[in-house]
């Protein structure tokens, strides 16, 4: 029998298991197909859409129900209320949301020393991390041939509160204190561009090759996609679940004002200063985040990411309001058409 505490059941409430027929966990999600832990062991189980419920298909992380189909065999028959989700919009639609993985408890931002740091992609990587739910923290890799620039420092100021752990995979250093963070029953997912070590520290973590790896360019310390599928993996003597996922390139945000105000708080408090509530921080008169730029006192290009996401994120819920108006014209358009044919 498998225990299922360690794979985080102790923060299933549990009204939810009241029903449930046979419980488990999703620790791998495949084309139509999803591997779940179960505490009679691994079983597969079929996985669509379909069969889940409406249109909510499970991820890696999800606590589920397993039901039996004649002729299926083994499928989802329910998903189990999201405590926690990392989400981004659909890079294949407009306004669509993704979810990564579910259920975490920590969602580490991974980027390598190696390499150059945008700040504007570590910002929204961290919007995401903050909206999920779960505590955001950043992770370095390969502090062992770090780029001679203050990534470090730059790190640390953008991620503000987030707790930042410094890792080699060279001598081990900061890995303790991950594991330890990461915590007994407790789920880490990364999330992070290809090539930012993220199976690698996953390898290292549990203390085997257990992941696939692949080589970066020399030339821009970039990396294609090993990993494929999101997989949640058991650290040595059930001290954590760790959650790889592959690199993410389009870092479009979902619903994130929240977290938005989170990452950015210093600004969004001063904002509150400006003469119009509605300042969108260009050519209004008294705007204070402009009078802290004009004054050496702010960065202007943080500023300006800020206002960037924060219009982003308007126009999104903008056309969410839009199509909601349209859906319910239709809808009464098309009951009235009904009525209509009866009489």
């Amino acid at each position: 029998m498998t225990d299922l505490i360690p794979w985080g059941l102790h923060a299933v409430p549990a009204e939810q298991l009241i029903e449930v027929e046979r419980l488990g966990r999703v620790s791998r999600v495949d084309r139509g197909e999803c591997d779940v832990v179960t505490a009679d062991g691994l079983v597969r189980v079929l996985s669509d859409s379909q069969r889940s419920q409406d249109e909510l298909a499970p991820v890696t992380g999800d606590w589920v129900d397993i039901g039996y189909e004649d002729g299926l065999g083994d499928v989802v028959a329910r998903i189990l209320p999201r405590r926690t989700s990392v989400s981004r919009r659909d890079p294949a639609e407009r306004d669509l949301e993704q979810v990564l993985a579910s259920n975490v408890d920590m969602v580490g931002v991974v980027h390598g020393l190696d390499r150059p740091l945008p700040a504007g992609r570590l910002e929204r990587l961290l919007v995401i991390a903050a909206n999920s739910g779960a505590e955001p923290v950043v992770i370095l890799t390969k502090s062992d041939v770090a780029i001679d620039e203050p990534i470090e420092a730059t790190v640390r100021s953008v991620a503000r509160d987030s707790p930042v752990f410094v890792t080699s995979l060279e001598d081990g250093a900061g890995l303790d204190a991950l594991r330890s963070a990461v915590g007994s029953a407790r789920t880490l997912a990364l999330i992070g561009a290809s090539g930012v070590g993220k199976s690698s520290l996953i390898n290292a973590l549990v203390g085997t090759e257990l992941l696939e790896v692949g080589d970066v360019r020399a030339s821009d310390a970039k990396g294609r996609h090993t990993t494929t599928v999101r997989e949640l993996v058991m650290l040595p003597n059930e001290r954590g679940l760790v959650l790889d996922t592959p690199g993410i390139r389009a870092i479009g945000l979902w619903e994130a004002e929240h977290a938005l105000d989170l990452i950015f708080e210093d600004l969004v408090e001063l904002s509150g200063e400006c003469r119009f509530r509605d300042c969108t921080h260009e050519a209004e008169p008294d705007c204070a985040l402009r009078s802290v730029v004009d004054s050496g006192d702010a960065d202007p290009l943080r500023v300006e990411r800020f206002r960037a996401l924060a219009q982003e994120l308007e126009q999104q819920r903008v056309r969410e309001e839009e199509r909601q108006r349209r859906s319910e014209r239709d809808g009464g358009s098309r009951r009235g058409r009904g009525k209509e044919r009866r009489r």
